[in-house]
Parts: C-alpha cells; structure tokens; sequence
C-alpha cells in the first residue's frame, strides 16, 4: 500500500468528466468488470478490456493494499450464443463452456493479467437473479407476460442518462422487432422460458414453465452478491454502454432504491485492426490465442508482454489500431531495454535482492502520478522512456525503479530475462531446502515458457513433499511448508493439471488421494468435492 494516497481522478462515462475518487469504504475498494461470454476464443478487442481493468486493478491493489481491494470480473456461462455454439459443435453446453473458460484463463495469463479477486459464474447466481427479479415485480418495475419477466423502462424516469439518450430517441431509432407480449417497444427481458434442450431452472415471478435469464440480470446479481447494491466502479468496453449497461443500471437502481449503481462507470474505447473495422468477413478478425500461440498475425508469435506494452500506448478511452508495426516497435523498444539491462545483470540482481522485487513491487512515484490522471498509459510510457535514457547515461537507480515500474505494469518479467530474485520468497522467512529450491526454479521456467502441464506436475510433486508454490503477479515464486497434506490444494492442483489436458497428473493425484482414503467427486457445475471413505 502507498504510505501517501495520491489524488486518484477517472473520467465517468456517467457523468461525462474526470472526478475525483473517494472509494466509499477506502478498506474495500470495490469495483465490477464485465468478463466473457464463453462460447468462443475471445478477440484482441476483448484482450484490450482485459489489460485496461488488469492496470486499474494494480493502481489500486498499490495505492489501498493489495487486500482491501475487491475486482470482480464475471464468466457468463448461459447465454443463447452459448446454446447455439454447443449446438453447431454437437457437444454438451457444460463441455463448451468449461473448455472456453479454461481457454480464456489461458489467454489472461498470457497478456499478464493478475486474477481477479472473485471471479463469478452466471449459473451459480441463479437465486440471487430471481430475488431481484421479484424485487423489481413487487416495485412494479417489471412484469409478468407470456411466461417470460419483463423490465418496463418507462418505471425509470432518466433511462438513458449513461448512454446519454432519451427513451423517445431510442424508441424512434429501434429497428428490431418488437414481441407482442412487450408493453414497450424498448422493455428488455428479465426471465425467459428456456426450449427443448436449453438449460433451465424454476422460473421466479410464480412461472410454472422452467426458464432462464435474460443477459443483464445476470451482471447485476453477481455485482450484488460480491460487491453490495452500491459500489466504487463498474467498468467494460464502450460497445457495453447500451444497452447491457444501461439495462444493467436501470434494473439495480429500481431493484435496490439508490440513485446509482457504481459511483464510476469506465469504459475503454474501440480497437481496429490495420486500419480497419475488425470484422470475420473482412478476416481480419484476431484472437488473443492466435497472436501469442501461432504466427497467424504478422508472421510470428508475440509475447504477453508485447501485447500489453503496444495497448497501453494509447489512452484507454481513446479509439487504437492494433497493427503488426505497432507490435514489432513494442518488441524492439522492450527488447532494447531488457538487453540493456541484461548487460547490468549482477549489479540488478544486487539491487533485486536489496530493494525486495519480488515481493511487491515498487512503481517510480511519477508512474503512480500518471495512473492517477485517468489511467494516462502514454504519459507513462514517456516516463519509462526518460527512466531508459538515464540508466543508459549511467543512473544504475534508473535502471531498478524502470524494472520496478515495467514488472507493476506487467510489461516486463523478470523470470523472462534471468533478472529475478534467486531468493523465492518464503513464508515467514524460510528459505527453501536445495532439493526444494532446485523444483521452484523448474516452476519458474516452465511457467516463463508457458508450459502449464510441467508447471502443474512439479507444483504436485512439491505439494506431496509438503511445499505449496504459488505464482506471485512479479512472476517470482512464493511457497510455503505445511506438516500436512493439504487436501483442498491438492485437489486445486488436481483442476490445473485437467485444465492443462495433463491427464497423468490428474489421475496421479486422484490415485494418491485415494490411497489416503479420500474419495473425489467431479460435479456436473465443474466444482470437485471429497469425502473420507473408511
């Protein structure tokens, strides 16, 4: 945490200006990000968002303390383009979902984003929809017509103000088709009855047919059961605004009886690609997958840190293109750095080792004061620029606050570079046994390498020694030694090893489990429970 909290001030999609932030509990700084809908890979516009609220998220866990502050960013897990895609594969919803769920977790760790610190299913919050939906019914703000629930805006008398539009406008430019059962034309669905073969779960609102949620109500009941009916920040891509996030609003407030939902409402602006509208059809259409696992998009692969570095060049409000020159400036300008860093490496590893990265690390005070100003990324660029200049005129301190700076913003690893701290970082100050240390450096490397299997295979072979290694968000390693077997842990490593298709090691551990009388059970909501068998 800062010892001085600086004057953080963000521009309000609401409100249409910058303003200053007073958290309304500065212990629990609460903010919501709207995660992905898991039906396909996501795109380079979607990685855009994600490293957006990734970089808001590390201003505040450095500026309130890493514990008191709570980022939520939900996986919708039902949807109807979920139905569809499950339906053109010929596979089961749960198989399609489970797969792009780990498969986004994937891309997240590839562009650097820490994970958030609740991180939602929509098929989990079933009955908290439900409350708001009878809520709203009782408020009047809602009913009930043909078996599906319904939003009736006219009950919300500044509907539009987020996407600064007047119902009448919204009305007259409405060029779908309006349901008959709609009292309105620009009502939203709440609750709907579910098809033959479509997920489904007892409908609230006294509807005897099974149904599911419409799309908004789901945001609003995690936001709800992880943040409270008023929070800090909401935040999303600016094609969100309208009408998941108007909608979103509208049924919180009139859910809950509060003038707003999040003090702040962030959205980051459009990406194109080489100029162009990313679009199928013009194939030009670039998943996160693509651009660090294949050569799909300029003809080779591009790291994590690449891709990070190129989208915060632009202020995240402001419109970017995502072009191949971008990108190889982005790697020549960091590969610049980290070569001449490396040419420092002893002396860095001294510093390393003395100042704690590591641990936490430390930004320069004038990237904190640039991240303050709305997230101003291309001041901070030209702050880590002028940092580069002075080490190379021989300021050694340059050099450690710029990987100082660089490693917060997620845009250098220094496992990447062989300029990390030999010394993993212990609880309560142990340091590892040789035999130990030896398998935490084999971590590192495998993880620097993207190898999920062998990280989830010496992770589990530690644990068996009664070592838990964690990555920290530095990339280093923490670890800590237990008397015990852990089993909750061992069943965690269990996941990873199934989410990393590693199916030895799953079953490995699942057989060793079962050894000590512990018998796994893989729910059908993708969860594992346990139970001792005598």
């Amino acid at each position: 945490m800062s010892t001085s909290i600086p004057n953080l001030r963000f521009y309000s999609t609401l409100t249409h200006r910058k303003e200053d932030f007073v958290p309304i509990d500065p212990g629990n700084v609460r903010f919501y990000a709207c995660g992905p809908t898991v039906y396909d890979h996501l795109h380079i516009g979607n990685g855009r968002m994600l490293i957006v609220f990734d970089v808001l998220f590390r201003l505040l866990r450095h500026v309130y303390g890493g514990d008191h502050v709570s980022y939520v960013r939900n996986i919708t897990d039902v949807d109807d383009k979920i139905n569809a895609r499950a339906a053109e594969r010929g596979i089961d919803i749960r198989q399609l979902t489970e797969e792009m769920t780990a498969i986004f977790h994937e891309d997240a760790k590839a562009l650097g984003c820490l994970a958030p610190t609740v991180e939602p299913r929509a098929t989990e919050h079933m009955e908290e929809m439900k409350a708001i939906i009878e809520r709203l019914v009782a408020r009047q703000c809602a009913y009930v017509a043909e078996d599906h629930v319904l939003f009736a805006v006219g009950s919300m008398p500044d509907y539009g103000a987020l996407a600064r539009r007047s119902l009448d406008e919204m009305i007259a430019g409405a060029r779908v088709e309006v349901a008959p059962y709609k009292r309105s034309p620009m009502d939203f669905v709440l609750w709907k009855p579910s098809k033959r073969g479509e997920p489904s779960w007892p409908s609230p609102a006294e509807i005897a047919t099974p149904g599911r949620p419409g799309w908004h109500i789901e945001c609003s009941a995690m936001a709800w059961k992880h943040l409270g009916e008023v929070f800090d920040i909401h935040g999303g891509g600016i094609d969100l605004v309208f009408p998941h996030h108007e909608n979103e609003l509208a049924q919180t407030r009139c859910a809950f009886g509060h003038q707003v939902m999040a003090n702040v409402w962030m959205h980051n602006g459009h990406l194109q690609v080489e100029g162009e509208k990313m679009s199928k059809s013009l194939g030009n259409f670039v998943t996160i997958r693509e651009l660090w696992a294949t050569e799909n998009f300029g003809g080779q692969s591009w790291l994590g840190e690449v891709l990070r570095f190129a989208i915060i060049k632009s202020h995240y409000r402001q419109p970017t293109d995502f072009t191949v020159r971008n990108l190889s400036e982005s790697r020549t300008e960091l590969q610049s750095w980290a070569n001449a860093l490396a040419v420092q490496k002893t002396a860095m590893l001294d510093a390393i080792g003395q100042h704690g990265v590591g641990m936490t690390p430390r930004p320069a005070p004038q990237v904190i004061d640039a991240l303050s100003d709305d997230l101003n990324t291309p001041q901070v660029i030209t702050e880590l620029r002028a940092m580069f200049d002075r080490f190379y005129n021989g300021d050694t301190f340059a050099a450690f606050e710029l990987i100082q700076s660089c490693v917060f913003l997620g845009v250098l690893r220094p496992h990447r570079l062989g300029i990390w701290n030999p010394h993993h970082v212990g609880s309560g100050g142990k340091l590892a046994l040789p035999q130990h240390q030896k398998k935490l450096d084999e971590i590192q490397v495998a993880y620097g390498n993207g190898n999920a299997e062998r990280e989830a295979t010496i992770k589990a072979g530690l644990m068996r020694q009664g070592v838990k290694a964690t990555i920290l968000e530095d990339g280093s390693i923490g670890y800590e030694y237990s008397n015990g077997i852990d089993i909750d842990s061992l069943i965690a490593l269990r996941k990873e090893a199934r989410l990393a298709k590693n199916w030895a090691e799953s079953d490995r551990i699942r057989d060793e489990l079962a050894a000590m009388g512990i018998a796994l059970k893989d729910n059908k909501d993708g969860t594992t429970t346990w139970e001792v068998k005598r």
